[in-house]
């Protein structure tokens, strides 16, 4: 009886005093900032910076996307809705663009008679990677999308695999 009582102190302070949890839960501990001014998307956790990627966007106006087709990138925060391999762009992390917030700029924007009024708001923006072997494309900051985040092959790979679905994403100028 002697021996067994250090063996349950031990697996009791074992069972107690450890945590089985994962410490980035998904879609909570991380989120991910994009800085259009920067070209940089940064990736945080619950202790704070991780890593940062060089990215570009699409046009060369850095302003937020006002209508389908301006090839502006979209700021606010988003969530990513999913996330699957791509035949042309390696992988591709779908934001939810357009979300509440995107609508009510775009209905601001169209009454104040910025867009016209048969202009529609556009969607499937995203992060992803470049064609194959056009990395070269983000290190000489080349514009190219329609309005989505690119990122080096190997950095969108490195992204997809450390980022759940339902992590928040904030763009700003």
């Amino acid at each position: 009886m002697k021996r067994l009582l250090p063996s349950a102190i031990f697996l009791f302070l074992i069972v107690f005093c450890t945590s089985f949890q994962d410490v980035n839960a998904p879609g909570e501990s991380y989120y991910i900032v994009v800085s259009k001014k920067k070209y940089e998307l940064s990736v945080y956790d619950h202790k704070g910076w991780l890593v940062t990627y060089p990215v570009v966007f699409g046009s060369n106006d850095p302003r937020d996307k006002y209508m389908e087709g301006d090839r502006r990138t979209p700021e606010g925060t988003f969530t990513i809705i999913s996330k699957r391999i791509h035949e042309k762009w390696d992988r591709f992390l779908l934001l939810d663009y357009p979300n509440a917030d995107s609508y009510k700029k775009f209905n601001d924007r169209k009454a104040r008679g910025l867009i016209p009024q048969n202009a529609s708001i556009g969607g499937g923006v995203g992060i992803h990677g470049t064609w194959p072997h056009e990395g070269y494309a983000i290190d000489q900051y080349q514009n190219w999308t329609w309005g989505c985040i690119s990122m080096k092959n190997q950095d969108v790979e490195e992204l997809f695999q450390m980022i759940p679905i339902g992590t928040k994403v904030t763009i700003r100028e």
